[in-house]
Protein backbone atom coordinates (compact mmCIF):
# COMPACT_ATOMS: atom_id res chain seq x y z
CA UNK A 1 0.00 0.00 0.00
CA UNK A 2 1.64 3.27 -0.84
CA UNK A 3 0.75 6.24 0.75
CA UNK A 4 -0.38 9.82 -0.92
CA UNK A 5 0.65 12.31 1.45
CA UNK A 6 0.09 14.79 -0.59
CA UNK A 7 -3.84 14.30 -0.48
CA UNK A 8 -2.82 13.87 3.80
CA UNK A 9 -3.94 17.45 5.39
CA UNK A 10 -3.99 19.10 8.90
CA UNK A 11 -8.30 18.41 8.80
CA UNK A 12 -6.66 14.64 8.97
CA UNK A 13 -4.51 14.66 11.70
CA UNK A 14 -6.00 17.09 14.02
CA UNK A 15 -8.79 15.06 15.24
CA UNK A 16 -5.81 12.56 15.93
CA UNK A 17 -3.78 14.60 17.74
CA UNK A 18 -6.55 16.48 19.91
CA UNK A 19 -7.71 13.17 20.67
CA UNK A 20 -4.45 11.38 21.56
CA UNK A 21 -3.44 14.49 23.57
CA UNK A 22 -6.85 14.42 25.35
CA UNK A 23 -5.99 10.75 26.16
CA UNK A 24 -2.50 10.84 27.45
CA UNK A 25 -3.73 13.97 29.25
CA UNK A 26 -6.46 12.10 31.07
CA UNK A 27 -3.97 8.63 31.59
CA UNK A 28 -1.62 10.43 33.01
CA UNK A 29 -4.13 12.30 35.39
CA UNK A 30 -5.85 9.16 36.41
CA UNK A 31 -2.24 7.72 36.87
CA UNK A 32 -0.88 10.50 38.87
CA UNK A 33 -4.39 10.42 41.15
CA UNK A 34 -4.42 6.84 41.94
CA UNK A 35 -0.48 7.13 42.37
CA UNK A 36 -0.72 9.81 44.23
CA UNK A 37 -4.02 8.25 46.71
CA UNK A 38 -5.92 11.32 45.56
CA UNK A 39 -9.10 9.40 46.33
CA UNK A 40 -7.79 9.59 49.94
CA UNK A 41 -8.14 13.84 49.82
CA UNK A 42 -11.94 13.07 49.52
CA UNK A 43 -12.12 11.36 53.06
CA UNK A 44 -11.94 13.44 56.35
CA UNK A 45 -9.05 11.43 57.28
CA UNK A 46 -6.41 13.81 58.68
CA UNK A 47 -3.77 10.38 57.76
CA UNK A 48 -4.67 11.70 53.76
CA UNK A 49 -2.80 14.99 55.08
CA UNK A 50 0.68 12.92 55.65
CA UNK A 51 0.49 11.58 52.41
CA UNK A 52 3.18 13.92 51.50
CA UNK A 53 6.08 14.02 53.43
CA UNK A 54 6.07 17.63 53.56
CA UNK A 55 3.11 17.58 55.70
CA UNK A 56 4.47 15.45 58.40
CA UNK A 57 5.34 17.88 60.73
CA UNK A 58 2.05 19.26 60.75
CA UNK A 59 0.17 15.68 60.94
CA UNK A 60 2.75 15.01 64.11
CA UNK A 61 1.83 18.07 65.70
CA UNK A 62 -2.07 18.20 65.20
CA UNK A 63 -1.57 14.95 67.02
CA UNK A 64 0.01 16.36 70.03
CA UNK A 65 -2.48 19.17 70.05
CA UNK A 66 -5.54 19.90 72.24
CA UNK A 67 -7.35 19.98 68.88
CA UNK A 68 -6.42 15.82 68.18
CA UNK A 69 -9.81 14.49 69.94
CA UNK A 70 -11.92 17.78 68.92
CA UNK A 71 -10.94 18.57 65.12
CA UNK A 72 -9.87 16.89 61.85
CA UNK A 73 -7.74 19.11 58.85
CA UNK A 74 -10.74 19.56 57.08
CA UNK A 75 -12.61 20.95 60.42
CA UNK A 76 -9.87 23.64 60.43
CA UNK A 77 -8.77 24.05 56.94
CA UNK A 78 -12.08 24.07 54.55
CA UNK A 79 -15.52 25.56 54.44
CA UNK A 80 -18.43 23.76 56.36
CA UNK A 81 -20.22 23.60 53.49
CA UNK A 82 -20.12 20.87 50.68
CA UNK A 83 -19.47 23.27 47.79
CA UNK A 84 -16.56 25.21 49.46
CA UNK A 85 -15.61 21.92 51.11
CA UNK A 86 -15.04 20.49 47.89
CA UNK A 87 -13.76 23.57 45.97
CA UNK A 88 -11.23 24.40 48.36
CA UNK A 89 -9.63 20.30 48.63
CA UNK A 90 -9.93 20.53 44.64
CA UNK A 91 -7.32 23.96 44.48
CA UNK A 92 -5.40 23.02 47.23
CA UNK A 93 -4.79 19.37 45.86
CA UNK A 94 -3.87 20.72 42.87
CA UNK A 95 -1.82 23.27 44.04
CA UNK A 96 -0.38 21.05 46.70
CA UNK A 97 0.27 18.70 43.82
CA UNK A 98 1.81 21.23 41.82
CA UNK A 99 4.26 22.84 44.24
CA UNK A 100 5.42 19.09 45.72
CA UNK A 101 5.83 18.03 41.65
CA UNK A 102 8.32 21.18 41.22
CA UNK A 103 9.87 21.33 44.58
CA UNK A 104 8.82 24.72 44.36
CA UNK A 105 7.68 25.77 47.78
CA UNK A 106 8.95 27.33 51.35
CA UNK A 107 10.00 25.31 53.84
CA UNK A 108 8.54 25.58 56.19
CA UNK A 109 5.50 25.58 54.36
CA UNK A 110 2.99 28.29 54.84
CA UNK A 111 -0.37 28.53 54.65
CA UNK A 112 -1.88 31.15 51.93
CA UNK A 113 -4.16 34.46 53.07
CA UNK A 114 -7.54 32.76 51.17
CA UNK A 115 -6.68 29.41 53.48
CA UNK A 116 -5.98 31.54 56.62
CA UNK A 117 -9.48 33.29 56.17
CA UNK A 118 -11.09 29.98 55.85
CA UNK A 119 -9.03 28.74 59.26
CA UNK A 120 -9.85 31.80 60.79
CA UNK A 121 -13.64 31.48 60.07
CA UNK A 122 -13.98 27.65 60.92
CA UNK A 123 -11.99 29.03 64.91
CA UNK A 124 -14.64 31.86 64.89
CA UNK A 125 -17.26 29.45 64.46
CA UNK A 126 -16.33 26.39 66.87
CA UNK A 127 -15.49 28.75 69.21
CA UNK A 128 -18.43 31.38 69.05
CA UNK A 129 -18.99 32.21 72.69
CA UNK A 130 -15.57 32.91 73.31
CA UNK A 131 -14.85 35.17 70.48
CA UNK A 132 -18.19 37.02 70.72
CA UNK A 133 -16.98 38.15 74.52
CA UNK A 134 -13.20 38.73 73.18
CA UNK A 135 -14.29 40.17 70.08
CA UNK A 136 -15.84 43.23 72.68
CA UNK A 137 -12.69 44.51 74.23
CA UNK A 138 -10.55 44.22 71.03
CA UNK A 139 -12.69 46.59 68.13
CA UNK A 140 -10.33 48.87 68.34
CA UNK A 141 -8.21 46.44 65.71
CA UNK A 142 -9.31 46.39 62.19
CA UNK A 143 -8.89 42.74 62.70
CA UNK A 144 -7.92 40.32 65.65
CA UNK A 145 -6.95 37.29 64.53
CA UNK A 146 -6.87 33.93 66.49
CA UNK A 147 -3.60 32.85 65.41
CA UNK A 148 -1.95 36.05 66.40
CA UNK A 149 -1.71 34.55 70.07
CA UNK A 150 -3.11 31.24 69.66
CA UNK A 151 -0.85 30.44 66.48
CA UNK A 152 0.39 26.62 67.88
CA UNK A 153 -2.90 25.21 68.72
CA UNK A 154 -3.68 23.07 65.51
CA UNK A 155 0.25 22.49 64.82
CA UNK A 156 1.98 22.98 67.78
Amino acid sequence: MKWNFKSFSWKHILPIFISLSIGIGAGLSIYTFIYAKGYSYLSNNPEACANCHIMNDQYNGWIKSSHHTAATCNDCHTPHNPLGKYKTKAANGFWHSFYFTTGNFNEPIRIKAHNKEIAENNCRRCHQDIVIAMDGPHKKTDHLSCVQCHGSVGHP
